[in-house]
C-alpha cells in the first residue's frame, strides 16, 4: 500500500487547510484510514480516523474543528481543519490500517508539515 498525501503548508491561527492523502497499491482489505501527527519533541498521536464503514474518532484536541471524510472510490482520505491554533503545528501523517485475524498491518504516508502561525 502506498499512500501520497498533500495539502500541508503555513497558514494563520484561525485559518483552514485540508489535507488529502490517496491510497494505491494492494489496498483491498483496508479498514481503517486516519490521520496523524507529531509535533517537535513530542509522540506521534491519532488526530482523527474513519472506519470503511464510517465510523469516525478524533482527538479531543480537534473536535469541532476537524472533519476527517473518506472517497472510497477514490481511495483517498481527507482531512479539514478549521479555526488552526499554534498547537495544531506538526507533521501529518497519512494512515492505512488493514486489521487481519490476529494482526494488524499499519502504512504510513511520507507526513506533510502543517505550520500555524502569525
Amino acid at each position: 500500500v502506498q499512500l501520497q498525501a498533500s495539502g500541508g503548508g503555513l497558514v494563520q491561527p484561525g485559518g483552514s487547510l485540508r489535507l488529502s492523502c490517496a491510497a494505491s497499491g494492494s489496498i483491498r482489505g483496508i479498514n481503517i484510514m486516519g490521520w496523524y501527527r507529531q509535533a517537535p519533541g513530542k509522540q506521534r498521536e491519532l488526530v482523527a480516523s474513519i472506519t470503511s464503514g464510517g465510523r469516525l474518532n478524533y482527538v479531543d484536541s480537534v473536535k469541532g474543528r476537524f472533519t476527517v471524510s473518506r472517497d472510497n472510490a477514490k481511495n483517498t482520505v481527507y482531512l479539514q481543519m478549521n479555526s488552526l491554533k499554534p498547537e495544531d503545528t506538526a507533521v501529518y501523517y497519512c494512515n492505512a490500517v488493514r486489521i487481519r485475524i490476529g494482526a494488524r498491518d499499519d502504512y504510513w504516508g511520507q507526513g506533510t508539515l502543517v505550520t500555524v502561525s502569525s
